[in-house]
């Protein structure tokens, strides 16, 4: 079974050409494949798929084993991942849990490739002035915070995600300071039950939350891997035309041989 490793400012996964199908959906099995001591090492893993109507569909697991809705880090890697295949050129559209997506690829330079990638209308939930509970492709919590580097994202993350208040099926945080149009963000990533080194449909929901505190339409996002773009159009509180721009870049090729 041949796989790619490729990540996403950080965020890792493993990616696989299913369209034959022969890939076991078995948790434990992909939860070992995503182990970094026992495994290839990865924070999820992404399955290709032919889908009529569209380029190709998107099957994302968590590294826990669980299926996910949708991940903006690991959206951008699967388009690279396809054009790495000759399935598409410059531009794709495709289908994941949360609907549909499309994409342009920017840049193409040998191992990096640079994507802009749509990502589905921000649903808000709650909103105040100090943070946001909504959903840009699976549910975020953001908080806005002075400074995020001193913080135990991990400790504070997972009393967060676990509480009463986002049961039963919990949510990512984020944790964010932000300098006009510039975000500093730190995530608890759920599934992976960790601080990942950025995560997209996060930055995302970051970008959401602070255009409800100023409008702003373009924000650069830094995260420990990264820089990304998110730029939307808000319309009195509704959110749409949300693009996400940042690096995929192709980590190794191998085989599976157990």
């Amino acid at each position: 079974m041949q796989f790619a490793k490729y990540h996403g400012t950080g965020n890792d996964f493993i990616l696989i050409d299913d369209r034959q199908l022969f890939f076991p959906e078995n948790t434990d099995f992909i939860a070992k494949l995503c182990n970094r001591h026992f495994g290839i090492g990865a924070d999820g893993l992404l399955l290709l798929r032919n889908l009529e109507g569209y380029d190709f569909e998107m099957i994302y697991f968590n590294s826990d084993g669980s299926a996910a809705t949708f991940c903006g880090n690991g959206g951008r890697c699967i388009v690279a991942f396809a054009r790495s295949l000759e399935i598409i050129e410059n531009v794709c559209r495709f289908k994941a849990a949360d609907g549909e997506h499309s994409a342009q690829i920017i840049m193409n330079n040998n191992n990096q490739t640079i994507v802009s990638l749509e990502m589905r209308d921000a649903m808000i939930y709650e909103n105040n002035s100090n943070s946001c509970y909504l959903n840009t492709g699976t549910f975020h919590f953001v908080e806005f915070v002075n400074d995020p580097q001193i913080l135990d994202v991990v400790s504070l993350g997972r009393k967060i995600r676990y509480s009463e208040r986002f049961a039963p099926h919990g949510t990512n945080v984020n944790f964010v300071k932000q300098v006009d149009n510039t975000l500093f963000v730190r995530t608890y990533e759920k599934g992976v039950e960790d601080e990942t080194l950025s995560c997209g449909t996060g930055v995302t929901a970051s970008a959401v939350a602070a255009s409800l505190r100023d409008g702003g339409s373009e924000y650069t996002i830094h995260t420990a891997g990264g820089i990304m773009q998110v730029k939307l159009a808000n319309t009195n509180g509704l959110f749409s035309d949300i693009f996400l721009q940042g690096p995929a870049t192709c980590v190794f090729e191998g085989y599976l041989t157990s």
